[in-house]
């Protein structure tokens, strides 16, 4: 293709490849034209417009395939609309004489239909351009038109339409000629000519008055006539043209009005006639009036469903306002249309036809109105139900005789009963909780009518008002209770009244099924009265035979549907359902006999329904309790269920004996009793297997049934792709629910409440908005093949033999539609069976078993039918599948190859075609290898069959099937696969959709084969590609929406293989277009693909979007119809969520939003907050409908005549999907409040966004930038416009929106005013948002929701003034009353765990508000806590800077409410512990519940509890150690506290307690509770619980109770901290870790204590014993420390684990492994520093818990680890500060080497050796080393120094460590950094004056004379920094003690040189005033020094000065100059010395 890039075809190119690549070739360069055109330069264009021309109109007589011609003429129309348009009309002549040739032949067919094509497209693009030679073309086309084939009818009329639309108006004269030639193509035998007909007439209509006037009624009757025999896309063309001609007359397009006087329509004309289709379909009104009256032949069911489609469409087109205007009028029209008799002349028309009127309500009542306008619906349709309420009343009452006519009445009523409660219910469970004013307004009265239908005589009617109230509740949870209550009250008060005790069991029944769907549940007590209702009515059934039989039915419906409720309920009524079924049935064999010879027909009707009803109720228990299906209950359970099976033998006979009518009855018993044995496991009716497949068999081969009944299973069992082949893709249409009417297996579509009342409270099935069982005998079909399919597989080979012998012996039985239907039965159980026999792993069975099969399978793959010979191909792989022996494959294969390779008949070629497909499918492509090649070349011949676009299909179909299961095995066929693939896109014509929709496939899957090789540059691969492109683009430009997202999904493969050469910029626009769509499958596929796209390119996508819809708002692509307004592309989606219904498009429109904020939202943070507000801030109050953009003026007009009549008003024919968006629904704006919250989650990266003065200032920088923080106030009005919705879950996503912004915004400070935070100015909006979730009829989950903020708002600290945090601070106590109300509260209308829950929050939010307060009543005391409370709490609640708050005043919020609360939080702590034992200690949980939870609910409570345990555990952990446990808690005691709160520890339990009693149990639950959670946090337990835990348990030691207590308990301690040292395992952030050593500390510390009160007992008592002190302490005499039971052992071993992770290089392993580098240390990370400093100190503490022999026995390991901290940690710092885990380790060494302990004679050597060896380490870390340039001298230094020190005693006269150090001390003197030599004098300072001379004298010895040297250099290099100059002041200060040490008699040397050393340092007089500030400190310095000596040593002095007259001299004069100075400063002098004594340098530490 590169070859053709110019302009130009190149023809040389095109001459040199083979022919069958032209095709390809010549489309290629047509799609590059096409591109090229639109951007090129009009005077190159002119250029080669001649040649161009040439070369296209050659192309026209070249036979080219459909897409090119297509492509030929739009590129032919384009360049003469760029170039000169003067050869136009020769083109043009040339056309239309090849449309006039009259050669015939099929060769010639192709030029003619370019030729069409190009005229279509001529007019299309330049109109009225061309002039007058309109008329010739019509007529040419028109003569074309009646001799042409289906194929060129179809692209004739098309080519009309487009003519049309080019034209317009100017057209009229040939309107008429059009109209009557297209008419009579309406009911053409083709479909796709009666849609291209369609199409051309809805193109006419926009000009063609006459059609909407004066033809209206014919068009009318054609289009009816037009839907007769249709498919799908005719229905959806057809009806497309019907419902706008209808809304044009009632509403005519402006223009046209005004050019003729028209007559419109009325209303009632209008749906008069749509209603004729209706109800009497194409016969129209010419039929004789004799038929008429008898009622001939029903409406066929596709004129119905078109019609039905059509007046969807007119209504949409007319908008959503109309519908608004004339609601009541189209209400009543559409429930007139289900009260016709013609519309219910048998029961399954009825239900037809009630479909058809749902569908039209739903699609329109449900997408065109807002929330408003559907409330205002909502009660139009509750007047509509209670006038025919009315109605009926007074026909039931009506006791005289004209109730005749009123029957028929009654039974008309019911059906419009059950479509407009059916859609009542769908209403109000769409708007939800915003339906809660339809609700409550009196004068509707919604619940008072829907109860009142539930007497309505009709069964239909009752059902929907009990599926409508469910829906209400659903909707509206509180009214679920007040529901059940009502309806349970009416059932005792009308028990006589057998519709009374029927419609009010029904309603009890459909809300207790609705239960599951609403969170919170109803009271347990409930369940009681269900039971006592059912069982009364039970037991009165056979008191009063009026009522028996509804009275049997209500009692077991009622029990069935309490077994919805599930386990936690039913439990407790087992043993009585389990009694009241074993007596339901006869007990024995002989009572079964016995029961036969009794009884009447009526009392057998009673017995049969009863025992249908009880298995029913058997089946709800094992659906819905399986965790209650014991062994037991299962063998309990079976004893009826076989007596069931025994009697089903016995019926017919009763039947026989009785009456027919008793059959319905014995059915519906079947069908229950298949049903329940389905769910329970096989094993346990073995033995009632024969029997059981009898009556199976029978069942489904229609044995004793005349009736040819289909299962409508089938199509469920073949395989979901092979729905082109049946045509069930129809289900993913939005048509669905009407479309199913059309399938043809019996009933299907007729799903209706009363086939099967059970279902009113099972689950509904997925994708049902309401459930619809099949009609009875369907149903127990259905249930017979899955029954079979269940038990097939446990069935002996014998008995599977005589089946399937059985089967073909009824096959062959049967003849005609008869056969058809045994047959579609008898493969949906083989299915089923097979299925059955894969997922048990089972095999089919021995070789006659297989042969039998086959032989059935087999001959159905030549069925005429084409189900059957799907199911057959599928039965065939199935097979393959449980066989799997390679043999028996390869002889099905080989039977398919010889037959595909002979037949010719199409039946017997799709069939086995497919079984090869299939086989390939169930086998895989490594079991079917062999047989690849054959297959694929079969299948590539077939696919060529142009003869029959059948066989096509289905051949294609299974090519695509192989290539999806060979996997890359197929690699080798690709390249002539997609060869033929190509082909056949560019040849076989549009109107087979399906052989383009199999393309697809194949083109798919060869996609995915090739896989990422796709990326490649190879040539193959290139070519590869290419053609995969090239095969999309031919796709995506079909006309059929199937095929498009078809290639929609090809693209979406290639995109994920080859990102890189998907060309987005035409793919995204392509896709936006397609969101618009009418076609569900295509919106479901360019969403997808978006959702695909927007994972890695969110921002092009946008960007693509936005220049789509720019390009058509500057018209360049008037004909794309868009939405996407300045909110691009998310706003569209965002609009899309409100209109779709469909599950999984939802969900992908979700995915993709949330794509593109997580890339996009932070950049375009305005755009995306603009758009989450635009959604939230449509509330419900705003906007009922839909505003048209179209104003449609009434009257007629002023401004018609200055239009031009192209741009007259098309408000009317846009596609209907282009309306505009109804305001957000409550769904939508849920969505967006989670947006909101994901928005402000996604800007924490960057802390600008949450700093207000950062933000100012960069938008100053940045105008555009844009930061979070400025949108503050935005943020806030959103989550307060959430949080106070009628909508319950907007109200929770509001009010988590709102936690989120007050945890991220706290803290932020307020430029303008400091010491206050921005958030200060929304107090008012927080608690206005707060308020309304606290009042009394707010949900539990949205208070416990707001306790959780108000607490976060409290404790934020954001309000300093404690009157404006009272009004929040009330609605805590207010709900804390709440609490202590105790169990047993007012009226409850929810579960006793949503009143736990709502508890719960209120105890945590208390707890969390008290912890806060403390934390800052403790700051404020701010006595410096122990050294880890300086760790910030970032886990913690938000730091508050103490001094924001007076310190005690939160604490004085909760002072008045510590008391009663302490008491529920350990209330609630014992629950939480007792919930949290093991099953196996089930027994001991109290029987009557906790405080705050029942025993019914105790699995939902458990959540509740696992959610609010920590905070309260930190409360209680403060309370009791800042009360010392609840000491004198007694005293005062309280009676609020909960009336039924159990086993408190308080209140009277406390009396009987001592106090210490109390302590130890205290302390056994906060440590129970702590240990259990520790021991294995779960991981999604959030980690604030782990913090909240360890602050809790720190808090706790720190009480001296506590203290005591655990240092007792030995063990409890070692098991505290092994738990400790697991949970480091695990978790791994630093905060955790500092915790946890915070513990241990407090662990240590207490044992210690102990052990120092035990030590000084201890002395008291032995006094007279010399060493009382040896035996205590761990390690006794031996020294041994026992694992598991030692304390310091256990904490060693986690303080070891945390050095190690921190500091790796101290575990020696890691410097052995050879992989190690040895690596610099690293400094440590400010959180690591300090938790290595904490373990450091912890550590240095446990030898002294150690007896003598026990510390012996760690030290070593002790000092290894502190000499390695040391080595590890000192790291230089910039400002030489001491790392903190250095100090700490200085600390310890010094702690150790002067602990008492190592003063025991016993082990001087030991200790003697240790502290050496450890110097020597010391000493070696310390060597000077090129690998650590950055070593901390000084630190080493000090550590040597303390050594020196400490431990003198064992040092003296050690020369290899005396020699180490000096020469350490050596190094530092001649260091060059000035700072270590200043420190380096000072630690010698120390040393030279220890007072054991025996350490010191060597040192001074070795080290002063290298000190004097440095010195006396001073003079040389004076000092130029003031460190420098420190240095040197050191090192004197050392020299003068050296000289204070010193003897008398060595004085006067040791003087001498200080003094000349001093006097160097003095500068002359002329030099002072200019030298340096340090060089005079150094004179100044030197100078006082001398004239403080001279006085201290006189003689010495006076010598010294005297024997050097120049020393003397430099003296004086420097003296003289001093005295001067300080005379003129003399003030200045006194206030301020000059010398500062004292060392400048201080340690943060003194060690010394």
């Amino acid at each position: 293709m590169e070859l053709a890039h110019s302009l130009l075809l190149n023809e040389d190119a095109l001459a040199q490849i083979t022919e069958a690549k032209r095709p390809v070739f010549i489309f290629e360069w047509l799609r590059f034209l096409d591109k090229v055109l639109a951007a090129a330069n009009r005077v190159d264009v002119k250029e080669m417009q001649k040649k161009l021309v040439e070369q296209l109109t050659g192309l026209i007589s070249s036979a080219l395939g459909p897409p090119t011609r297509k492509l030929l003429a739009k590129n032919l129309a384009a360049l003469y609309s760029i170039g000169d348009t003067f050869t136009v009309f020769q083109t043009l002549d040339k056309c239309n004489e090849i449309i006039k040739s009259k050669d015939d032949t099929p060769a010639y067919l192709p030029t003619k239909l370019a030729a069409v094509a190009c005229v279509g497209a001529f007019y299309e693009k330049m109109g009225r351009m061309l002039g007058s030679s309109f008329p010739d073309t019509f007529n040419n086309l028109l003569k074309a038109l009646k001799s042409a084939e289906s194929q060129g009818r179809g692209e004739i009329l098309l080519s009309l339409q487009k003519v049309l639309r080019g034209l317009g108006g100017a057209a009229a004269s040939c309107h008429r000629d059009i109209y009557k030639n297209a008419r009579s193509l309406l009911t053409d035998r083709s479909m796709a000519v009666r849609c291209a007909v369609a199409k051309c007439l809805l193109e006419l209509q926009n000009e063609a008055v006459f059609m909407w006037t004066t033809e209206l009624e014919n068009v009318a009757t054609l289009c009816f006539k037009a839907l007769e025999g249709s498919n799908y896309g005719v229905r959806v063309a057809v009806a497309k043209l019907l419902g706008t001609v209808m809304a044009t007359a009632l509403m005519p397009k402006q223009a046209a009005v005004m050019r003729q006087n028209v007559k419109r329509a009325t209303l009632e004309e209008v749906l008069e006639l749509m209603a004729t289709g209706f109800l009497r379909g194409g016969s129209g009104f010419l039929k004789s009036g004799g038929e008429m009256l008898k009622g001939g032949g029903s409406v066929s069911r596709e004129v119905r469903v078109g019609v039905t489609q059509a007046y969807v469409v007119f209504v949409t087109t007319l908008g959503g306002q109309w519908l608004e205007r004339n609601f009541a009028t189209f209400l009543s029209h559409v429930l007139d249309l289900v009260s016709h008799p013609r519309a219910t002349q048998t029961h399954v028309e009825a239900v037809y036809s009630r479909r058809c009127v749902s569908f039209m309500l739903r699609a329109t009542l449900g997408g065109l109105l807002g929330e408003k306008a559907q409330i205002a619906a909502g009660k139009d349709i509750c007047q509509a139900i209670s006038k025919q309420m009315r109605a009926v009343e007074a026909v039931v009452n009506d006791i005289s005789g004209e109730s005749k006519a009123g029957a028929s009445d009654v039974s008309a009523s019911q059906h419009v009963m059950v479509c407009a409660l059916k859609e009542l219910g769908s209403l109000v469970q769409s708007l939800s909780a915003t339906a809660s004013p339809l609700i409550q307004e009196p004068s509707v009265g919604l619940l008072e009518t829907v109860t009142s239908v539930l007497l309505h005589p009709s069964m239909a009617a009752r059902l929907a008002a009990a599926w409508c109230l469910r829906c209400v509740a659903v909707a509206l949870p509180y009214q679920l209770t007040p529901l059940l209550d009502r309806c349970s009250e009416r059932i005792n008060n009308l028990k006589t009244s057998p519709e009374a005790v029927s419609g009010y069991s029904f309603a009890m029944a459909a809300l207790l099924g609705g239960v599951h769907q609403s969170p919170l549940g109803i009271p347990h007590s409930k369940g009681k009265l269900v039971v006592s209702i059912a069982e009364d009515l039970l037991r009165t059934a056979a008191q009063n035979s009026r009522l028996s039989l509804q009275r049997t039915q209500a009692g077991w419906l009622l029990l069935g549907a309490l077994m919805a409720l599930g386990p936690s309920l039913v439990r407790y009524h087992l043993p009585k359902m389990l009694l009241l079924w074993r007596n339901v049935f006869p007990r024995s064999q002989k009572e079964l006999e016995a029961e036969k010879a009794r009884g009447d027909s009526f009392t057998w009707q009673v017995t049969l329904e009863g025992r249908a009803g009880a298995l029913c109720a058997m089946r709800s228990f094992v659906a819905h309790c399986p965790e209650l299906l014991t062994e037991d209950v299962i063998r309990r359970l079976m004893s009826p269920i076989e007596c069931a099976m025994t009697m089903m033998s016995h019926v017919p006979a009763i039947i026989k004996v009785h009456g027919a009518h008793l059959k319905a009855s014995a059915a519906m018993v079947r069908l229950r009793l298949y049903d329940i044995l389905a769910l329970l496991p096989p094993k346990t009716y073995e033995g009632s297997f024969n029997a059981l497949l009898r009556e199976l068999v029978a069942e489904f081969t229609l044995t004793d049934n005349s009736a040819n009944t289909t299962a409508s299973l089938l199509r469920s069992l073949c395989h979901y792709d092979d729905s082109v082949l049946m045509g069930s893709w129809l289900q993913e249409t939005d048509h669905k629910s009407i479309e199913d009417q059309l399938q043809p297996n019996s009933a299907s579509g007729s799903g209706a409440l009363e086939h099967d009342p059970s279902s009113i409270y099972l689950r509904v099935p997925s994708g049902e908005a309401i459930p619809g069982p099949l009609p009875l005998g369907v149903s127990v079909i259905d249930a017979s093949v899955a029954l079979f399919g269940v038990v097939f597989p446990h069935v002996s080979f014998k008995h599977r033999l005589q089946m399937l012998d059985h089967f073909a012996e009824c096959v062959k039985q049967a003849k005609g539609v008869r056969q058809q239907a045994v047959q579609l039965n008898i493969f949906t159980a083989v299915l089923s069976a097979l299925k059955g026999l894969a997922e048990n792993k089972s095999t089919l069975g021995p070789e006659e078993v297989r042969k039998s099969a086959l032989a059935l399978v087999m001959g159905a793959l030549d069925n005429p039918n084409p189900i059957l010979r799907c199911a057959a191909g599928e039965a065939l792989g199935r097979m393959a599948q449980v066989v799997g022996e390679a043999t028996f494959i390869a002889r099905m294969a080989q039977t398919s190859f010889d037959k595909l390779k002979s037949a010719r008949d199409v039946v017997s070629r799709t069939g086995h075609s497919l079984a090869l497909g299939c086989l390939h499918r169930y086998v895989g492509g490594i079991g079917s290898g062999q047989h690849l090649k054959t297959s694929v070349s079969i299948l590539l011949a077939l696919a060529q069959d142009g003869s029959s676009h059948e066989v096509q299909t289905w051949a294609l179909h299974s090519l695509a099937l192989i290539v999806d299961s060979s996997g890359p095995m197929y690699r080798g066929y690709v390249e002539p696969t997609l060869s033929l693939v190509l082909t056949l896109l560019l040849t076989v014509p549009p109107s087979h959709t399906e052989v383009h929709q199999c393309l697809g496939r194949c083109l798919g899957a060869l996609i995915t084969t090739v896989g990422p090789e796709l990326q490649g540059n190879g040539a193959t691969i290139s070519t590869i590609r290419s053609s995969c492109l090239v095969g999309c683009a031919l796709m995506q430009d079909h006309s059929d929406s199937l095929v498009q997202a078809a290639a929609i999904s090809c693209l979406q493969q290639l995109h994920m293989f080859a990102p890189r050469h998907v060309n987005l910029s035409s793919l995204v626009p392509c896709l936006c277009v397609h969101l618009c769509s009418s076609h569900l499958l295509l919106r479901r596929a360019a969403v997808a693909c978006l959702r695909q796209l927007a994972q890695r390119e969110a921002a092009e996508v946008c960007e693509y979007a936005m220049s789509l819809a720019k390009r058509a708002g500057d018209g360049k692509d008037a004909a794309v119809n868009l939405n996407i307004t300045e909110t691009g592309l998310e706003g569209v989606l965002f609009g899309m969520l409100d209109r779709e219904t469909d599950r999984k498009l939802c969900s992908d429109i979700h995915d993709t939003l949330g794509h593109m904020l997580s890339s996009l939202a932070v950049e375009k943070l305005s755009h995306w907050l603009k758009l989450c507000k635009d959604v939230l801030a449509a509330t419900t109050d705003v906007g009922g409908a839909v505003v048209f953009e179209v104003e449609i003026d009434e009257e007629g007009s002023e401004k018609k005549d200055e239009m031009d009549d192209d741009t007259m008003f098309t408000g009317l024919g846009e596609d209907d999907k282009s309306k505009p968006s109804v305001a957000p629904r409550w769904v939508t704006r849920v969505f967006a409040a989670d947006c909101l919250c994901r928005i402000i989650l996604q800007c924490e990266n960057d802390k600008a966004h949450f700093d207000l003065a950062a933000a100012r200032s960069a938008k100053a920088k940045n105008p555009k930038g844009d930061l979070l923080v400025l949108h503050l106030s935005d943020l806030i009005r959103m989550a307060f416009m959430a949080a106070t919705d009628h909508s319950n879950q907007l109200r929770m996503a509001g009010l988590q929106a709102l936690e989120d912004i007050i945890k991220k915004f706290a803290s932020v400070p307020e430029p303008e005013f400091p010491g206050h935070v921005i958030l200060e100015q929304y107090q008012a909006n927080v608690g206005a948002a707060l308020r309304p979730a606290f009042s009394p009829d707010t949900p539990s989950d949205i208070t416990a929701k707001a306790c959780q903020v108000c607490s976060t708002w409290i404790g934020s600290g954001v309000v300093s003034d404690l009157n404006d945090l009272r009004r929040v601070h009330n609605l805590l106590v207010s709900s804390l009353d709440k609490v202590q109300a105790g169990k047993g509260s007012s009226s409850q209308l929810y579960s006793e765990s949503a009143t736990t829950m709502e508890k719960l929050a209120v105890l945590k939010a208390w707890a969390e508000v008290y912890v806060v307060s403390m934390k800052i009543k403790r700051e404020a005391e701010s006595k410096p806590a122990k050294p880890v409370r300086s760790a910030e709490d970032e886990e913690d609640e938000e730091d508050l800077g103490s001094g924001v708050l007076p310190p005690d005043s939160l604490i004085t919020l909760v002072q008045p409410e510590l008391l009663s609360l302490s008491r529920l939080w350990l209330a609630m702590l014992q629950d939480y512990a007792l919930l949290t034992l093991p099953a196996e200690f089930s027994s001991q949980l109290p029987p009557e519940g906790g405080a705050f939870y029942t025993p019914e609910t105790i699995d939902t409570a458990r959540l509740h509890y696992r959610s609010s345990w920590a905070p309260v555990l930190h409360a209680v952990a403060l309370w009791l150690s800042s009360t010392g446990f609840g000491a004198g808690e007694e005293k005062d005691e309280v009676p609020s506290v909960p009336s039924k709160v159990p086993a408190l520890p308080s209140g009277a339990s406390f009396s009987s307690k001592t106090f210490e009693e109390s302590v130890e149990d205290r302390m056994h639950l906060m440590l129970g509770v702590s240990i259990e959670f520790l021991c294995f946090p779960r991981p999604e337990e959030p980690i604030e619980h782990v913090m909240s835990c360890l602050q809790a348990l720190f808090t706790l030691l720190e009480s001296p109770c506590a203290q005591t207590h655990i240092a007792h308990d030995q063990l409890l301690a070692v098991e505290l901290l092994n738990v400790l040292h697991r949970l480091l395992l695990t978790r791994d952030p630093p905060a955790v870790q500092l915790w946890v050593t915070a513990v241990v500390q407090e662990v240590i510390r207490a044992a210690m204590d102990h052990l120092q009160q035990q030590r000084t007992s201890r002395v008291k008592e032995e006094e007279d014993e010399n060493n009382p002190q040896s035996i205590l302490g761990e390690g006794g005499d031996t020294g041994e420390l026992v694992p598991g039971k030692s304390l310091v052992f256990a904490a060693m071993e986690l303080l070891v684990f945390i050095l190690v992770r921190h500091l790796p290089h101290l575990n020696t392993r890691v410097k052995e492994s050879p992989s190690h580098a040895p690596l610099r240390p690293q400094k440590l990370p400010e959180e690591s520093a300090r938790l290595v400093a904490n373990t450091v100190s912890i550590l240095v503490e446990l030898p002294s818990l150690c007896s003598p022999a026990g510390s012996m026995t760690i030290l070593p390991t002790v000092l290894f680890l502190i000499t390695g901290v040391v080595r590890e940690t000192a790291v230089r710092t910039a400002d030489n500060a001491v790392p903190v885990p250095v100090s700490a380790a200085l600390q310890g060494i010094k702690t150790i080497l002067t602990s008492p302990l190592v003063r025991m004679d016993s082990m001087q050597t030991e200790w003697t050796g240790l502290v050496r060896s450890s110097l020597a380490s010391v000493l070696e870390h310390s060597q000077p080393d090129e690998s650590r340039p950055d070593m901390d001298d000084v630190s080493m230094l000090t550590a040597i120094a303390l050594f020196l020190l400490s431990a003198s005693n064992e040092l003296v006269g050690v020369t290899v460590l005396q020699k180490g150090c000096m020469g350490r001390f050596r190094n530092a003197l001649n260091s060059i950094d000035p700072w270590v030599q200043a420190r380096c004098y000072q630690l010698l300072l120390s040393v030279f004056q220890h007072t054991s001379r025996a350490l010191s004298t060597p040192y001074i010895h070795a080290l002063a004379p290298l000190i004097v040297e440095k010195l006396k250099a001073v003079e040389r290099s004076r000092p130029g920094t003031a460190a420098e100059l420190q240095a040197v002041q050191e090192g004197i200060r050392v020299l003068e003690n050296l000289v204070g040490m010193g003897e008398e008699q060595n004085r006067v040397q040791l003087l001498a040189l200080l003094v000349s050393t001093l006097v160097s340092y003095l500068l002359d007089d002329n030099v002072i005033s200019s030298a340096p500030q340090v060089s005079k400190g150094l004179h100044d310095f030197a100078l006082q020094n001398l004239m403080r000596i001279g006085p201290l040593y006189p003689a010495a002095f006076k010598m010294v000065v005297g024997a050097v007259p120049e020393l003397k001299i430099r003296l004086e004069s420097a003296v003289r100059a001093n005295q001067a100075s300080s005379r003129a400063k003399a003030a200045a002098r006194l206030a301020q010395p000059t010398v500062q004594t004292a060392p400048t340098i201080k340690l943060k530490t003194s060690f010394f």
